[in-house]
């Protein structure tokens, strides 16, 4: 079994573990090293040097962190976090043993917003490469994208009335994509067109929906793939900058026509992170 198969434990409790752990760690006699086997090949000594704390989320009080091991010579490449008392590789982290975890499903326990997380912050940064995203909040609405028992994209959504950020008061006029994103080795697939028409079809008693500005080129590829599909959507899809309001809002298929988008011929990949 995998962790995301494993029974529930809270933040807390993970954050409590990761803790003891890491004392544990500092306290180890010189060259007493653990190894964690990566392949055959490959394996890297955990010592307090090459291990570091990583916040999850945006927000919330207590923080939750857990501890992560890197590349003794690259802090960026991270290998595994220590979760349920023990090492996991990355890659297992990602996977799933259970058969009924397919196509998208709502993310629900924390060992899924782990994956939001490796998947976003982790996995697709690639060498002295800014990361894709800004943490995103403890309670985003998101789905992940599960194919042949692995985690291989998400989305997150602001619904409509959910605050803008976490220090005013402002709320969004209607619902937004915020972020997508499809994992390199599966794009190409239609996954992200998947993910924007199980978005459109989630809010289909809204007049109107949204998509985080600014649109990628490959987001905006995919927005003109899914409207030349979709007609009826054509009037009601919309590039949106927080709050949402009428002037902030610009009609995707209408900014398609008039050539304001640098769309990608991949039709795939990955939306821009609002900033806030």
């Amino acid at each position: 079994m995998y962790p995301v198969d494993l029974p529930h434990v809270d933040d807390t409790d993970l954050t409590l573990a990761s803790e003891q752990y890491f004392s544990s760690l500092e306290s180890r006699p010189s060259g007493c090293n653990e190894w964690l086997e990566l392949s055959e090949t490959f394996k890297v000594g955990i010592t307090a040097n090459n291990v570091k704390w990583l916040r999850l989320f945006e927000d919330g009080q207590p923080d939750f962190a857990v501890v992560a091991l890197h590349l003794p010579d690259d802090p960026t490449k991270v290998v595994a976090l220590y979760l349920h008392e023990k090492w996991w590789p990355v890659d297992d982290l990602l996977r799933t043993s259970s058969k009924s975890r397919q196509g998208l499903m709502l993310v629900q326990s924390t060992l899924e917003r782990v994956i939001v997380f490796l998947l976003s912050q982790v996995v697709e940064r690639c060498p002295q490469e800014e990361v894709l995203f800004s943490l995103h909040p403890r309670k985003e609405n998101c789905k992940l994208l599960w194919s042949d028992g692995q985690a291989v994209g998400f989305y997150t959504t602001k619904h409509k009335g959910s605050l803008c950020d976490s220090w005013g008061s402002r709320c969004y006029l209607l619902p937004v994509l915020d972020t997508l994103l499809v994992r390199r080795s599966w794009r190409r697939r239609g996954l992200g067109l998947q993910m924007l028409e199980d978005f459109c079809s989630s809010f289909s008693t809204e007049e109107f929906v949204g998509v985080s500005s600014p649109l990628s080129p490959n987001m905006a590829a995919v927005c003109r793939r899914f409207l030349q599909q979709h007609e009826e959507h054509r009037e009601r899809l919309y590039e949106v900058e927080a709050p949402g309001g009428w002037s902030q809002r610009r009609n995707i298929w209408l900014n398609i026509h008039l050539g304001r988008y640098s769309l990608s011929v991949k039709e795939d990949g990955h939306a821009q992170h609002e900033e806030k």
